[in-house]
């Protein structure tokens, strides 16, 4: 490796090479090892270490090695580590522990680079160049709740962390816009308008209401319920009044739909279940044909090793159902649009269903056996959101909450909480609407995504909108705190990037820039473990660093005005990419 080798972005990755050229020098017999390079928890003994020692040690032990001992290995790893400017000092510690000092010099020339080229020249580049992110999907015809919340910006995000990783990313919106309840519906309508061409969204009123009172006829009225089955078979058997009717509905929830992406600033292409109505068939008889499909109780079933029930692919009526669906849009994603990574998001209930479909896919040879593979899939679960009693999160005793009256009460709330602060006063009404549109619906965002996605997380304005804390609000103002300080300066801070020097000789100016430097690293390990609080981690540590270092370097009006001014630009170049990234719009003043 050349001496003067440029910062490429990632310096695990970067230091891991290094080790790698070490290893096959010091054990060439043992090709198969991988360096197992780490960041430093405490920081006390270096900034990385290396961890290949003892395990390298219990590999050649009985094999008549000169070595004496993990220590023996590390020191000799260390003596065959190629010269590099990143590095410092490396040390052995106790069993063979390499600890690694980077460069005080090489890190500041790093981030001076970045400043000139551009933050996306830290993108890490993952292995694989297409992917299906399957997200949000509600159902026609009922409200989008909370638990559509969650699915749309964890998704949104996952999407967003691998389109900056260099993949081509195919946001799929899964709706349920087929099935058994558009007969009812589509009864209902033609009874209710018997003009079905100039129904509106405002003959309708409320889509949820519409629904709840086709489905109580349903329940009650036989002849209506025989009416309502009927309806269904002409449907699907491609009746154009009947398919009218259906597409109109649709579009009056698509409407519904778009107004919380709107205001979520999220973008999707729909690709419902209809629209792999047509492929059903085929890929039924592909899974026949492998001899997986079998006979059950008048049903076609697919057994599977470990689950205690088949996979049912066509029902007693001979009508499909939701695996046999998801097995077509899968086969669809892997033949058609040549996904390499299929990532579905969805609450973690479903997690059976995904383990049973996935199953049957290996089963038919469509995945690998190992899961870890190319092409792969991955069910990225969530806990239930809950209200503050500790229960599912619903306004009166049963109803759902609506999430666009939910988005537009934390910008409300937001915006108060500015005009309290006097800001109605000193901004145009533009910037305050703004502003608390960033804020609010930055505070619901990050309130989601900074708990690992599995566990429940308890929704509460008052939390979300602290300004305190590990929240939205505290990081967008920590954020408008450095632009301030930067405006402050007076300096032209685009002239000071290409000719100004920067140096992180004091030991938070220092701190603060490794951490910047681990920027990418933290977007890799997100995206490979699907976990969007690690990101949300890192940007509020990223807070806390550039805290400690503005307590104890001066910055404007201090003779390392330049530098730290340079360190603050940084600063705020990685803490926008972070909330691009979480899908939250930045704030440049409070």
């Amino acid at each position: 490796m050349a001496a003067n080798e440029e910062f490429t972005g990632n310096l695990k990755r970067q230091l891991a090479k290094l080790f790698d050229v070490s290893l096959k020098l010091t054990v060439p017999d043992e090709p198969s090892v991988e360096p197992l390079v780490a960041a430093s928890a405490l920081g006390k003994f270096g900034d990385y270490q290396c961890n290949n020692a003892m395990g390298l040690w219990s590999i050649i032990k009985g094999k008549g090695t000169q070595f004496k001992g993990p220590p023996a290995v590390g020191q000799a790893l260390v003596k065959s580590l190629p010269t590099s400017e990143m590095v410092e000092s490396c040390s052995v510690a106790g069993p063979g522990f390499i600890n690694v000092v980077l460069s005080a010099k090489w890190m500041a020339k790093s981030i001076e680079n970045m400043l000139i080229d551009g933050v996306d020249t830290w993108a890490p580049t993952l292995s694989v160049k297409r992917a299906v992110v399957d997200f949000s999907s509600p159902n026609i015809a009922k409200e989008m709740h909370v638990g559509h919340l969650r699915s749309t910006i964890i998704g949104d995000t996952l999407a967003r962390m691998l389109e900056y990783s260099h993949v081509e990313v195919l946001r799929r919106n899964h709706v349920g816009d087929w099935g058994t309840q558009f007969g009812m519906l589509i009864e209902y309508l033609f009874e209710k308008f018997p003009d079905t061409d100039s129904v509106t969204e405002t003959a309708i009123g409320d889509l949820q209401v519409f629904y709840k009172a086709s489905k109580h006829k349903f329940d009650l009225d036989e002849a209506f319920k025989e009416k309502a089955q009927q309806a269904v078979v002409r449907l699907q058997g491609g009746d154009p009044v009947y398919r009218k009717a259906w597409a109109k509905i649709c579009d009056i929830s698509r409407t519904e739909f778009a107004k919380v992406y709107q205001r979520l600033r999220v973008e999707l292409e729909e690709k419902g279940e209809s629209f792999y109505n047509p492929h059903i068939a085929k890929v039924i008889e592909e899974l026949n044909s492998k001899g997986l499909v079998e006979e059950s109780e008048g049903a076609r079933v697919i057994f599977l090793e470990g689950f205690d029930i088949p996979l049912m692919v066509v029902k007693s009526d001979g009508g499909f159902n939701y695996a046999s669906t998801d097995l077509t849009a899968l086969w669809y994603r892997l033949n058609e649009e040549k996904a390499e990574w299929i990532i579905y998001v969805t609450d973690v209930g479903q997690q059976q269903h995904f383990n049973m479909f996935f199953k049957a896919a290996r089963k038919a040879g469509w995945l690998p056996d190992n899961d870890k593979t190319y092409p792969r899939v991955n069910h990225v679960g969530f806990g239930l959101v809950l209200g503050e009693d500790g229960k599912r999160f619903r306004t009166r005793a049963t109803d759902v909450v609506r999430l666009v009256d939910l988005l537009d009460e934390a910008k409300t709330r937001s915006k108060l909480a500015l005009i309290e602060r006097g800001k109605d006063k000193e901004w145009t009404p533009e910037e305050l609407d703004q502003t608390a549109e960033a804020v609010g619906y930055g505070a619901v965002k990050y309130a989601d995504l900074k708990n690992n996605r599995l566990t429940n997380y308890t929704f509460s304005f008052d939390q979300m909108l602290n300004d305190k804390g590990n929240t939205a609000v505290y990081l967008l103002y920590a954020h408008a705190r450095i632009c301030s300080i930067i405006r402050k300066s007076g300096k032209d801070i685009d002239e000071l990037k290409k000719t100004g020097k920067l140096a992180l000789d004091h030991a938070d100016e220092r701190a603060l820039g490794l951490h910047l430097l681990r920027f990418a690293e933290t977007v890799e390990e997100a995206c490979t473990n699907l976990l969007p609080s690690v990101l949300c981690e890192y940007l509020y540590n990223l807070s806390e660093h550039f805290t400690r270092f503005y307590s104890n370097c001066q910055v404007n009006g201090s003779p390392e005005e330049t530098s730290r001014l340079l360190l603050c630009e940084a600063t705020a170049i990685v803490m926008r990419k972070c909330f691009h990234l979480l899908g939250i719009t930045p704030v440049y003043k409070i």
